[in-house]
């Protein structure tokens, strides 16, 4: 389950045998849409393979993990076996019964399909939810913590004129932090002033705030004075997300904690978390690149791309991060770009369409929490 291009395995036949002839057995309850229905423990259950097959959704069972992923339409729905903990493109909900596997059968209790189900993997004809773009997207996108790298006693790198990154990051921030509020956001700032914050604190400030997103807004320096060019880092595929995961196993956040049964164990929390960390980094990749699409429209600078890297503040924040590298200041040009206050606000304007952009590809997801 940590690539979305896994195929569709299937559950060994035998098993979906046994499943037959559980649901002929079972005392069902009211079908819906031909699907077969039938109760565990008084609450009503639906079959979830042929409720994926009814939508043409793909599925992957981890007999091992005992954890289920659907993939459909760029949505990711991942649940655990036993457990009310339902991951909806990397973002939880609850569900008050848990997915069973009774008699080899995977079943997810009838609430799992209006829920969730209905809502992500809508059948072609069903007409989409009433609004759209914006609207849509703060429902999922709320919170969004902007960090200026650098500050205080660490000027961060500085150009030949003088001019310092911790300047230019601290401007820009403030400026992309006016953009997304207008846009509806809440904005929250690792810092607001010429401050030193540490790395961890500034990871912390993401964390406790419960962030959707995590932009942090650097400038680049490079021996090589000719370089130059804005790109976009996330977590590098070096910093394996299972490693991730055990070391964040000793706790677990308290909107995790809830939908565990009993006191989770460190395997169950490990798997919790790579199943948020791996969704992270794919969606960190896809934001990077819809803030590179929209720089490169705005923008006179060249546009390198999306890259991985191990900073720090990637590794450490649980929500999608980036680290935006607005420019080189060991390039002379792109110095004099930086030090112009028009420019930067291209800059701050280009990264918040790109948020947008990226907002209005994600499901209200908000809306349907329980």
């Amino acid at each position: 389950m940590r690539d979305h291009k896994i195929t569709k395995l299937l559950i060994p036949a035998v098993l979906l045998a046994a499943a037959s002839l559980f649901f002929g057995g079972c005392a069902t309850v009211p079908r819906s849409a031909s699907l077969p229905a039938y109760s565990i423990g008084g609450v009503s259950y639906l079959s979830l393979v042929p409720l994926c097959e009814s939508r043409d959704v793909d599925w992957n069972y981890d007999a091992f993990a005992k954890t289920v992923t659907l993939f459909k339409g760029g949505h990711t729905v991942s649940l655990l076996v036993d457990e009310t903990l339902v991951l909806v493109d990397g973002r939880e909900q609850h569900l008050k019964y848990p997915l069973r596997l009774h008699q080899g059968a995977l079943a997810v209790p009838l609430r799992f399909k209006e829920q969730v189900f209905d809502v992500y993997f809508r059948p072609p004809q069903a007409p989409l939810p009433v609004g759209s773009g914006m609207r849509q997207a703060s429902l999922v996108i709320k919170t969004i913590v902007v960090d200026a790298g650098h500050g205080g006693k660490d000027p961060g790198a500085i150009g030949r004129s003088g001019t310092r990154e911790k300047d230019v990051t601290l401007d820009i921030v403030k400026r992309l932090s006016a953009v997304l509020k207008s846009q509806g956001y809440r904005v929250v700032l690792t810092r607001s002033s010429d401050v030193s914050v540490s790395l961890a604190r500034r990871v912390s400030i993401a964390n406790d705030a419960q962030a959707d997103l995590f932009i942090s807004i650097h400038a680049n320096a490079n021996r090589v004075r000719s370089l130059s060019g804005f790109e976009v880092y996330y977590v590098s595929p070096n910093a394996n997300d299972y490693q991730r995961a055990l070391s964040s196993s000793t706790e677990i956040p308290a909107s995790l904690a809830r939908y565990c049964a009993g006191a989770p164990s460190s395997n169950l929390k490990a798997i919790l978390w790579d199943m948020i960390l791996t969704n992270n980094r794919a969606e960190s990749i896809a934001l990077g690149k819809d803030i590179c699409n929209t720089t490169g429209g705005a923008v006179s600078a060249r546009i390198i791309g999306v890259k991985g890297a191990n900073f720090y503040v990637l590794k450490g924040t649980r929500m999608p991060a980036v680290l935006v590298e607005t420019g080189f200041l060991s390039n002379a040009s792109e110095e004099k770009m930086l030090k112009n206050g028009y420019y930067r606000q291209q800059i701050a304007q280009a990264v918040a369409s790109g948020i947008q952009n990226y907002a209005r590809n994600c499901a209200p997801i908000e809306a349907h929490r329980r």
